[in-house]
Formats: structure tokens, C-alpha cells, sequence
């Protein structure tokens, strides 16, 4: 179940606000995470935090918000609504800065290693995927190599698309 204090029905925070409501949300996300976190992983996940923070500083959602509200979202689904653990909040958290900004993918590996930029590169693919009649083989497809590489990949795809549509209603109805 979504915490009411990640949903907002309109958006009207100004620009100190919204830097307190970012801490406030990346702070709920490490609590819900402490659990599972190792030596050296809350640093890593601090990391990935501001490598997106700094990604999106200037990106906007439908809603108005600052964007890095739906990495930091993506992310809380993943742990505490899914249950992932540590490498996939580092994706969510980076899971659209490869297609959206300038970060790139060799950045994330120099950064994070092998495997999150695996993880974040296999996301960012699915992302791609086509819908329609024409499209279904081809979807069908990059879903099983995904999932054939690292289940995580889909997992944090569909944990990207459930806050999309939790967010829908900023979008115009014909979309």
C-alpha cells in the first residue's frame, strides 16, 4: 500500500520545499531500506541518489514536480512494496538518466560496477519496447531476455510503469 504522504493531489511547493520534500522522500526510501543495507551500501545508494538528483536538477514532471520525484518513487515501490533490495534501488534511482540526460552507461559502470549498469542498461531497453499488434512478438521477446539476464530488469520496469500510472491523471486523456 502507497504511503498518503508520497501522494499529492496538486502540485504548489516552492523551490525550498521541494529541496526538503527530496531529502524527506530520499531519507523514508533509506529507512525502508536500512534492513537490508551492508557496509558500504548506504554510501553507494547515497551516490546513485545525487547522480540523479543532479541528472534531473532541471527536468520536470506532467505534474510540475521536480522529475527525480519518480526515481525516488520507483525506488520506494521496489523496496518496500516488492521487496528488491539494494542494487535494484541504486537502478530505480537510475533508472531513467541513460535515455533522459547525459549521463551515460560507462559513467554508471565507473561509478557502481558491472552489474548496475547491466541492470540499469536491461530497463532502459525495455523501455523501448513497442505496443500494437505489429509489436507484440518483438515485446514478447525483449521481456524474456530481460527477464533470462536478470528478473530484476522487469521487476523495476513494472515498479517504473505502476508509478507512471499512479500518476496518470496529470496526463492528457488521449494519451
Amino acid at each position: 500500500m502507497i504511503e498518503k504522504e508520497w501522494v499529492q493531489p496538486a502540485y504548489d511547493l516552492n523551490e525550498e520545499q521541494e529541496n526538503k520534500e527530496i531529502v524527506r522522500r530520499y531519507r523514508s526510501l533509506l529507512r525502508v531500506l536500512k534492513p537490508k543495507l551492508k557496509t558500504g551500501d548506504k554510501q553507494l545508494v547515497r551516490t546513485a541518489f545525487e547522480m540523479a538528483v543532479e541528472a534531473h536538477k532541471t527536468m520536470r514532471r506532467k505534474s510540475g514536480e521536480p522529475y527525480i520525484f519518480h526515481p525516488l518513487s520507483v525506488a520506494m515501490i521496489c523496496v518496500e512494496e516488492i521487496g528488491l533490495g539494494v542494487r535494484s534501488t541504486i537502478c530505480a534511482l537510475l533508472h531513467d538518466t541513460v535515455e533522459d540526460t547525459d549521463v551515460t552507461l560507462d559513467d554508471i559502470e565507473r561509478e557502481f560496477g558491472d552489474e548496475i549498469r547491466t541492470l540499469v542498461d536491461g530497463v532502459t531497453k525495455l523501455d523501448k519496447v513497442k505496443f500494437g499488434e505489429m509489436a507484440q512478438a518483438e515485446t514478447v521477446r525483449k521481456m524474456v531476455v530481460a527477464m533470462s539476464k536478470d528478473i530484476r530488469v522487469l521487476v523495476i520496469k513494472l515498479a517504473d510503469r505502476l508509478h507512471n500510472a499512479r500518476t496518470w491523471g496529470f496526463v492528457p486523456e488521449e494519451k
